[in-house]
């Protein structure tokens, strides 16, 4: 099985009470579309500067991560077709994470 880190952008940061709300519908869902496959839930997340010798790279906004385990990345694709983020107007990236 491949590893995949799903990070989430797109979405502004709603208030404390919609995150958890949101969370728990995000959880439902995963405990029910994505099971074992599902390595870490995630949370969401906040940018908090970078470090680099000399100049950095444009910052890229991620709301949140989650790790999944697929065969592929179809498979991964597939998975993560019905995710709640992506019908509330959000965008999901699918990295696969190499085994080296």
């Amino acid at each position: 099985m491949t590893r995949f880190l799903i990070t989430y952008h797109g979405m502004p940061y709603p208030e404390a009470d919609t995150i958890r709300a949101s969370r728990a519908a995000l959880r439902e869902w995963a405990d029910r579309s994505l099971g074992a496959a599902l390595v870490d839930f995630g949370t969401p997340l906040l940018l908090g500067g970078q470090i680099a010798r000399g100049e950095p790279v444009d910052a890229v906004d991620i709301d949140g991560y989650s790790i999944i385990e697929a065969r592929s990345l179809a498979d991964a694709r597939a998975l993560l077709s019905d995710h709640p983020y992506i019908a509330r107007g959000g965008t999901i990236q699918i990295n696969e994470c190499l085994d080296l």
